[in-house]
């Protein structure tokens, strides 16, 4: 028997001026970046709340509290790395992965296979499990005001 544990994860960040815009790792070109105490990957960090919650491990800011100067500014990819060893530490492993970022602008497809790619090489898995969707909230909400972007990813870990 295969055993597989599902998780899902999701986050959001105001945008703002001085600050850079990176979704998947990747750095895209816009006048607006992300707000927060890392460089606020809301991709990154949906994926890494998904992984966790698959085994019940709690969420990034138990691992990576904003109150902690230590990942001030931190590359959302370096925590990745650490979160997937955490799962690996526990004997489980990426099945696949399945997100969606939700942005009015900037327009994000021609960057998603960049994400996958720079994902899949951090997970150590390949680009084809790895599934990234960009939509837009059609100008509803805050996320729809362009006053935020956000993600949702859901996570499948199979034993190893």
């Amino acid at each position: 028997m295969v055993n597989i544990r599902i998780g899902n994860g999701y986050d959001i960040h105001q945008l703002s001026t001085n600050r850079r815009l990176i979704l998947g790792g990747v750095e895209i070109p816009h006048e607006l970046g992300l707000l927060g105490h890392s460089d606020a990957d809301v991709l990154t960090h949906a994926i890494m709340d998904a992984m966790l919650g698959a085994l019940s491990l709690g969420d990034i800011g138990l691992y990576f509290p904003p109150s902690d100067s230590q990942w001030a500014g931190a590359d959302s990819l370096v925590l990745l790395s650490k979160v997937n060893q955490l799962i690996s530490d526990r004997g489980w492993k990426i099945g696949n992965i399945d997100s969606v970022v939700v942005a009015e602008r900037p327009k994000l497809k021609p960057y998603i296979s960049s994400m996958r790619d720079r994902l899949a090489k951090v997970l150590q898995i390949p680009a084809d499990c790895i599934g990234v969707k960009a939509t837009t909230n059609e100008q509803l909400d805050a996320v729809g005001r362009e006053e935020g972007i956000a993600a949702y990813a859901v996570v499948l870990l199979v034993s190893s």
